[in-house]
């Protein structure tokens, strides 16, 4: 294999194998040190946060809509029992995520309900025998992610939620396991090769579906398929800068997956409906089974699942949650803290549970700090000003406005470039056949 064909081939692995790396160096993350609201907690053990996201928490595209409680699991101490309390009809959801980023689960107020339930998490080919084969949720990989999310109206609903944390559980079906954790990639490799050493250790440690170790065993010349020694301990440099150079190439096409197409209507939001459709191997308990929500091409679905992990990891299923961005004004100009912008909903958007519209700075995607501590707006904000025929136009700018009703309307932005994402949780058909459009934000 010339240097072309291999550079070629590196490329293709970043592709395939960013989500693995960048899902377990977060994992490894939580268990290790914690991130922002969520504190570090050991696996098989719920994190809580303690407080809607702010500034500073470093974490891509995070919601403000939502506490957070989140459990990495590792299942080789065994199946996990995990109990859910009644959330006396409050919006909630419990994302399940393999290894490789496949959402392969919901428990929550779309999927099962909000009253109390108990399920039984198992691992891969497990052969137990279930009390309730209705109630058990099989994880692709032996690590997987619990993410929660409960909906919060502000500070003043904390302590509501916090009860609802305290009972959200996940103890062991036997007791007494041992729970292997993360494998360790070879602290000998040198940092520029570390990506390609992790990908080699965790592919080896959490198998892909099966009809992917076919197209895995493509990257044997890349050293992926070492079993022992690591290949990138003493890599001789033409092999070295080869491999870097796929490495570059392969980020670059993750990048351009998450950038606007340059030929998009002027100020249109773009929707992230089958972002995340990627997983068409292992559809649990309150996904949907169906075309409409499978990528059809695995290639195809490679890539959109790199470009979810690097915008959005950990992000919903569009029937779960629809997220729509955009990145310029109706006359297709950059949005910008430098100017003032107004949004005008003729009609609330199309939500079962609720909207909003939160604020990220360019090119971060981190919440904005502003003086009034608002990140995000929607239906749930108080004191929001609407029109007589019900409309409702938001203002965008950062500086605070001086006129009444466009203060309670305020969304402050960054100095800068910044990124407004809307959410809508429980999206309502409109939504989903891409009829709904959001309007475009206007330049004043």
């Amino acid at each position: 294999m010339n240097h072309a064909e291999l550079e070629a081939l590196a490329a293709d692995a970043y592709v395939y194998g960013y989500p693995l790396v960048a899902g377990l160096t977060m994992v490894e993350r939580f268990t290790r040190g914690g991130m922002g609201t969520l504190p570090a907690a050991p696996f098989n053990h719920f994190s809580h946060a303690t407080r809607l996201a702010a500034p500073g928490d470093d974490f891509v595209s995070v919601n403000n809509d939502t506490v957070y409680s989140i459990a990495q699991l590792d299942l080789s101490e065994g199946p996990q029992v995990l109990h859910v309390p009644d959330t006396a009809g409050a919006y909630y959801v419990l994302q399940f995520v393999g290894a490789w980023t496949d959402n392969f689960a919901y428990l929550g107020s779309r999927a099962t309900g909000t009253g109390a339930q108990t399920w039984l998490i198992v691992p891969p080919d497990w052969h137990g025998t279930p009390s309730d084969p209705a109630r058990v949720i099989e994880a692709p990989t032996r690590v997987a992610t619990v993410v929660g999310r409960f909906a919060c109206a502000g500070p003043d609903d904390l302590p509501r939620v916090r009860a609802l944390q305290d009972g959200l559980t996940v103890t062991a079906l036997e007791p007494g396991g041992l729970v292997a954790g993360l494998p360790e990639p070879d602290p000998d490799v040198p940092e520029r090769l570390a990506f390609f050493e992790r990908l080699r250790v965790w592919m080896q440690a959490f198998p892909p579906a099966g009809p992917d170790v076919e197209y895995e065993q493509r990257f044997a010349p890349l050293g992926l398929l070492d079993e022992d020694i690591s290949p990138y301990r003493a890599a001789v440099p033409d092999w070295t800068l080869t491999l870097l150079k796929g490495l570059a190439a392969g980020r670059e096409r993750v990048e351009d997956a998450t950038r606007p197409p340059e030929d998009h209507p002027a100020g249109e939001w773009r929707s992230a409906l089958h972002l995340f459709d990627y997983n068409v191997d292992h559809l649990g308990p309150g996904t949907l089974d169906d075309p409409e929500w499978r990528i059809p091409d695995r290639r195809a679905g490679y890539l959109s699942r790199a470009a979810a992990a690097r915008a959005g990891l950990w992000g919903n299923h569009a029937y779960e949650a629809s997220y729509a961005m955009t990145y310029d004004d109706s006359d297709g100009r950059p949005l910008s803290g430098a100017h003032r912008y107004t949004l005008r909903f003729d009609q609330p958007p199309p939500a079962e549970a609720f909207w909003s519209v939160t604020m990220y700075s360019v090119p971060d995607y981190h919440l904005v700090a502003n003086p009034i501590e608002r990140y995000s707006i929607g239906d749930r904000t108080p004191g929001l000003v609407y029109g007589a025929d019900g409309s409702l136009t938001l203002t965008l700018q950062h500086e605070e406005p001086t006129e009444s009703a466009e203060a309670a309307n305020w969304l402050p932005t960054p100095e800068g470039e910044f990124r407004p994402i809307i959410r809508l949780y429980q999206p309502k058909p409109s939504v989903l056949d891409g009829t709904y459009q959001v309007p475009p934000i206007h330049r004043r």
